[in-house]
């Protein structure tokens, strides 16, 4: 595997554009029982190729609900969602699936590892969809645990494994295929104050030295302030953008 910088790409019609994630007018509503909750409301946001974006807000607010759109793990109800110029709207459910698999890494707050598979394991997982033979997705998994510190500990099983470990193994397989976008909800939320910091400075060095994209849910202040940019969202509206 070879991680590496994406600098250009191209909307659905062919027009070079700077942003990689592009959401027009978006939104979300769910129903529960007879009842419509709306949760996010004519959302618009760009986030340029490059960028580490983190997104606050208070709990059901729509930062997840967001997150997951832009993702393609969930669909609008109505408006846009592009990333790297596919409207994902447009994708049926098996394009959308292979869409997925193709640009977009995931980092969830509790890892998410399999507890009967060993570090190496885990961090192979997406590579099971490709067409990459056994050695080919070897190499691509060395790759990934010595980019994220790891190579010593990739035969040990979660459980042998420190908060802070985990999630550098929930990083190394969302990296794992070289993905257009690192999509994080609450990375650090489980992790003490030292961890937190160390993966911050990880995925900061994704977003600087390699030029990743990524978004970025958090609660934490001290988390947004590793960001490049910081927006924040209200009762499903984007309400202040600031530099941290």
């Amino acid at each position: 595997m070879t991680i590496e910088t994406r600098t250009s790409g191209r909307t659905g019609t062919g027009i070079e554009s700077d942003n990689l994630v592009s959401v027009e007018g978006v939104e979300k509503t769910f129903r529960r029982g007879s009842e419509e909750i709306r949760v996010l409301a004519g959302l618009n946001l760009r986030v340029p190729r490059g960028e580490f974006l983190a997104m606050m807000g208070p709990s059901g607010s729509g930062k997840t609900t967001l997150l997951n759109l832009i993702g393609g793990l969930d669909r609008p109800t109505r408006g846009s969602v592009a990333v790297g110029g596919d409207r994902l709207e447009t994708l049926s459910s098996r394009r959308l699936a292979a869409w997925r698999a193709q640009h977009v890494g995931l980092v969830f707050q509790f890892y998410n590892l399999l507890s009967v598979l060993s570090a190496a394991a885990n961090v192979e997982l997406p590579l099971l969809l490709t067409n990459l033979s056994r050695s080919e997705r070897k190499r691509h998994v060395a790759t990934a645990l010595e980019v994220v510190g790891l190579s010593h500990r990739a035969n040990h099983f979660p459980r042998t494994l420190s908060g802070g470990e985990q999630q550098r193994v929930g990083i190394a397989r969302a990296i794992v295929s070289d993905p257009t976008l690192l999509l994080c909800d609450e990375p650090t939320g489980d992790l003490d104050r030292k961890s937190g910091d160390e993966i911050l400075a990880l995925l900061q060095a994704l977003n600087t030295q390699h030029g990743k994209t990524i978004i970025m849910v958090t609660h934490d202040p001290h988390a947004s302030a590793r960001a490049s940019r910081t927006v924040h969202l209200e009762k499903g509206q984007l309400m202040t953008e600031a530099a941290p």
